[in-house]
């Protein structure tokens, strides 16, 4: 279903948002979601990018497409034979679904749709999409559980030592 999501709302910014226009009166061209809420703003706008997350190797699409999809394929094959732990499995289907979203948009398109861009006081924070944040969750999660599971070892090899 999120993957879907990712794909519709991808084709109507591509289809249906205007032309990013730099001297229109919000950032960007972009569409105002909100303004100046605690000093951040949220537009929606219409970014094509041909590289990686911040529009890195952007000048090698080829090499880029093998990479995603190489690592892609690992983490299926690690997440559906290798993966034995069940609290990893959500983290890493997000972390799936949203690299499979930005590949489909490489084929069907020959580049990511990006849409989301917020400004944090003043600061433009790179523009990105649904995908993007999947990705960004499951990696997050993963690395919490793994952050907890650490402390939870470390809290009992202290409470197993004699006094």
């Amino acid at each position: 279903m999120l993957l879907i999501i990712d794909a519709l709302l991808k084709y109507l910014v591509y289809f249906h948002f205007p032309s990013p226009s730099y001297s229109s009166s919000y950032p960007y061209g972009g569409i105002a979601v909100f303004q100046n809420v605690l000093g951040i703003d949220f537009c929606m706008t219409k970014v094509t990018n041909f590289g990686g997350a911040w529009g890195i190797f952007a000048s090698y699409p080829t090499v880029l497409l093998i990479i995603r999809s190489g690592t892609l394929l690992s983490v299926f094959i690690y997440a559906c034979f290798l993966n034995d732990q069940k609290k990893k499995r959500f983290p890493l289907f997000l972390i799936i679904i949203g690299a499979l979203g930005n590949i489909l948009d490489c084929w069907i398109y020959g580049f990511v749709i990006d849409m989301f861009h917020f400004t944090f006081w003043g600061y433009s924070f790179p523009v990105f999409n649904l995908a993007d944040s999947m990705i960004f969750l499951g990696i997050s999660a993963l690395v919490l559980q793994s952050l907890f599971q650490k402390r939870s070892k470390h809290v009992r090899a202290l409470s197993d030592k004699p006094s």
